[in-house]
């Protein structure tokens, strides 16, 4: 279980985190959602040790982030960051260094079997020896996306992992590590503004306003009132074949 416990956060006099308490058991793709400068990615970063809470905790099965060593986190977290710079290598050499925190002096062939897995599986293999300045900004997301992946760990943590995406392969990429979280009961959590996508992928949704949580739950917790409260826009939440949809109201008549 990810738990955090009054967690509140400051970039110097400015507070961005209120009191934030959330217990996340495995096995679940959980939706963060909010408006820009909310404090998600501050929350993100928090959860894998990079921001260090002014007050309150963020624990992994009963241990303390805080008391883990860069290493052990990275067995445990896999963090994508909105914006990253990638080192001047080849594609496969930079997912390759997601499996350093279970190499020793130098990869071993499951190492590397593993990274030509998650290559295929992400449909990079075309683009593998290329540097990674001479690929897309999609295929460069994926990237991203495949060197937390192949560190194999317990939670995922991905900021925005759709925004470079065309919806084609933002599907793809989504509904394989829909799979990955049932295969190896890992839990995925994920910062988006395509609120649809997000219901569409997700079971538990985290609603932010304000630095704090207004909702968390299941797609029982989506409605138009909680929608408006949190991004300050009129919708309708519609059942399309099924699947709930968030309509915003036009603001004109066309």
């Amino acid at each position: 279980m990810l738990s955090i416990c009054d967690l509140d956060f400051s970039y110097r006099d400015k507070k961005v985190l209120h009191d934030i308490n959330l217990d996340m058991d495995k096995g679940h793709i959980i939706a963060l959602l909010g408006c820009n400068g909310v404090g998600k990615s501050t929350l993100m970063k928090c959860i894998c040790g990079m921001l260090t809470p002014q007050k309150g905790s963020v624990c992994i099965d009963d241990k303390g982030i805080a008391s883990m060593s860069r290493r052990e986190i990275a067995k445990k977290i896999g963090y994508v960051p909105q914006n990253s710079l990638m080192p001047h290598m080849s594609v496969f050499d930079c997912i390759l260094l997601g499996r350093r925190p279970h190499m020793e002096l130098s990869p071993s062939d499951k190492d590397l079997d593993i990274v030509s897995d998650m290559i295929e599986q992400m449909g990079l293999a075309e683009v593998s020896l290329k540097y990674t300045d001479q690929i897309s900004g999609g295929q460069y997301q994926k990237v991203q996306i495949a060197r937390a992946l192949v560190q194999q760990p317990d939670y995922l943590i991905l900021d925005e992992p759709t925004s470079a995406l065309d919806i084609a392969n933002a599907h793809r990429t989504l509904g394989m590590i829909y799979d990955m979280v049932a295969e190896r009961d890992m839990t995925t959590i994920m910062s988006m503004h395509d609120i649809n996508l997000a219901v569409h992928y997700s079971d538990l949704f985290i609603f932010m306003a304000d630095g704090r949580i207004e909702a968390f739950g299941g797609k029982e917790i989506i409605t138009s009132e909680l929608i408006e409260k949190t991004y300050g826009i009129k919708c309708k939440v519609v059942d399309v074949d099924g699947m709930l949809m968030v309509v915003p109201e036009p603001k004109v008549n066309r």
